[in-house]
């Protein structure tokens, strides 16, 4: 693990993600993806926010295009918010931390 959030992998997406009993938000990116160098202090921020009620990871897809290539991500970077094991929310694109911020809110909303 790389601070704070969880570095992940086509054999280690299923534990992590779709069997995680907390909701996860996947950063697909690659180290040549400039937008995806822009949001990483944000990814990073968040993990360390969020640590205990959720869990942040990311998932780079040069190295790991299965999981990339079974969701359908064309773009990066994508991130991508799962509960249940489910994909619930997302967005593509760099985007501010604060819509970010307030999707991870919205996910840890107790079901009414």
């Amino acid at each position: 693990m790389a601070g704070k959030y969880i570095e992940l992998t086509d054999a280690n997406f299923e534990q992590e993600v779709l069997k995680s009993d907390v909701p996860v938000l996947v950063d697909f990116w690659a180290p040549w993806c400039g937008p995806c160098r822009i949001i990483a202090p944000f990814i990073e921020e968040l993990a360390e926010e969020y640590e205990g009620k959720a869990k942040v990871g990311k998932l780079n897809v040069d190295e790991n295009p299965q999981v990339a290539n079974a969701l359908g991500i064309r773009s990066i970077p994508t991130l991508v918010f799962f509960k249940g094991g489910e994909p619930v929310d997302g967005v593509i694109g760099a985007v501010p931390k604060k819509i970010l911020k307030d999707k991870f809110e919205k996910l840890l909303e107790p079901a009414a």
